[in-house]
């Protein structure tokens, strides 16, 4: 199954696993409570949505290679302890606690978190001494002598044997305690991803074009060349941080994380077209409404790729306001929530209460919220930077009510409303700027292909984009919604024929 899939069904044992009964205990008991493993070839982001289902089921997470572990780190030391049996003393072996199950209470007692994920990668590549203890974690939920305390869910991964010549085959006994779900790339589903993380819009046209070179991996009397989507989202990263340096990056930049030359040669090439096309065809000018008739005839009869290429750069533009947009409406939903617990303080205040140190009492209130959240990693990248953004808008206003000296809870909630309002003016101005972007780009896509393939495939992407359909669900577009319909006409005539055939 494809790794959208994946994560449902990994949310899904995790409420099953987790849920209880009527009086505190698990619903499925920990023996049947099958770890589950997951099989797929490398860089397809197994290890990725485990972090995703630890924040959003708001459980913790203790990680693992276990290929960097020895037997005695995994299942702990021996010492010689003394035991009496029948009126006799004897010195016995036991074993400290194994470094990976400490982890676990260490986590739990770091976070508050009593319930989680243990997740173990490359379970099958284990060392010869390391593998009895690996099959004993799978069947028995323990490192040598102990168990992984109850309420953590055991998730395994490991690659398929033609990627790695050091995988182990587990055998029945082994397979037969496991749920095992086998992992296939999918480009349609790592593209919606791609746009919720804002990858860069060369790497997302080229592969809109090229869906082969998403996922490779060949075998030469020179070695292995791949390209995976890790490759591929890291390289993104790279890319926009050279950007922002003034620095090229050609091939032998792209060969570094794309480590198949023939793919790393195309990829290099199209993204110095990429550039190129950003300025011959005047991007800024037309997110301004600027369209010039020449330039509309020129896109109009270049080449597909070219065609495609331009699209992109179009489609990246227009992603990037209404991602704007959208957080932008997050962090004034998030900052309206903690001024609203402001105004119930206010509202609920007695006698001399200060207005500054009710507003302090929110400020901390959030701090204590981010802290906790941040400290139990249940924060991906994006909630972060919006605690930090509405964090700094609350010291903002907290400052403003210190100057001016506001000690009256109601004229300090006065002035709070207003600092809002400034907040609300700029939020209104990206809508407004989102907006115009998706205008501008249906004037230059309807001035020079009509309503060809192009602009087709525009409505798909913006369809598969998180941001802008968040966006478009909220703010609406006349235009996007007729072609939407056209398009969505088109595609049932086509099933309806294909059936009549």
């Amino acid at each position: 199954m494809n790794i959208k899939r994946t994560k449902e069904e990994i949310k899904n044992t995790m409420e099953a696993y987790l849920k209880k009964d009527a009086y505190g205990a698990y619903e499925i008991p920990s023996i049947r409570q099958r770890p589950v493993l997951l099989l797929g070839p490398p860089g397809v982001g197994k290890t990725q949505i485990m972090e995703q289902v630890s924040r959003e089921c708001g459980i913790g997470l203790v990680a693992y290679t276990i290929t960097h572990h020895t037997r005695q780190s995994a299942i702990g030391l021996p010492f010689i302890s003394k035991r009496q049996y029948g009126g006799r003393e004897f010195a016995v072996t036991e074993y400290t606690m194994s470094e990976i199950v400490s982890s676990i209470y260490e986590k739990m007692e770091q976070t508050g978190l009593k319930e989680g994920i243990l997740f173990i990668d490359e379970i099958n590549c284990v060392s010869e001494t390391l593998a009895p203890a690996m099959l004993q974690f799978l069947q028995c939920k323990s490192f040598g002598n102990h168990k992984i305390p109850e309420g953590w869910v055991i998730v395994a991964a490991g690659n398929p044997p033609e990627y790695n010549k050091s995988v182990r085959e587990f055998d029945v006994v082994t397979m037969d305690r496991v749920k095992k779900i086998q992992v296939e790339p999918d480009f349609a589903v790592w593209k919606e991803y791609a746009y919720q993380q804002g990858l860069h819009g060369a790497v997302v046209s080229y592969l809109n074009a090229r869906k082969q070179n998403f996922y490779q991996m060949e075998t030469t009397v020179d070695g292995r060349n791949f390209a995976t989507p890790r490759g591929w989202e890291d390289l993104s990263e790279f890319i926009r941080a050279y950007e922002k340096m003034g620095k090229p990056v050609d091939r032998e930049v792209v060969a570094q994380y794309i480590q198949f030359p023939k793919i790393a040669k195309d990829f290099a090439n199209y993204l110095e077209l990429y550039g190129k096309y950003q300025t011959d065809y005047q991007l800024e000018e037309i997110f301004q409404g600027h369209l010039d008739e020449i330039l509309l005839k020129k896109i109009a009869h270049a080449s597909f790729d070219e065609r495609l290429s331009v699209l992109g750069l179009i489609l990246s533009r227009v992603n990037e306001e209404l991602k704007g947009a959208v957080q932008w409406e997050e962090y004034m939903e998030m900052l309206q929530s903690c001024l609203l617990g402001f105004q119930e303080l206010v509202e609920a205040a007695t006698g001399n209460m200060d207005g500054h140190q009710l507003f302090s009492t929110v400020c901390e209130k959030l701090n204590k919220e981010y802290i906790k959240k941040k400290k139990a990693e249940l924060l991906s990248r994006e909630d972060d930077k919006q605690y930090r953004r509405v964090s700094s808008a609350m010291e903002g206003f907290q400052q403003a009510l210190k100057l001016e000296l506001l000690a009256d809870p109601l004229k300090a909630l006065k002035r709070i409303k207003e600092l809002f309002g400034k907040e609300n003016e700029g939020f209104e101005k990206q809508q407004e700027s989102a907006g115009l972007a998706l205008e501008y780009a249906f004037d230059f896509l309807e001035g020079a292909f009509g309503a060809g393939q192009e602009l087709v495939m525009f409505i798909t992407e913006l369809n598969s984009n998180y941001y802008s359909v968040k966006f478009l669900q909220d703010c609406g577009c006349q235009r996007y919604y007729q072609y939407n319909q056209e398009l969505l006409f088109d595609e049932k005539r086509r099933k309806l024929l294909e059936r009549l055939q």
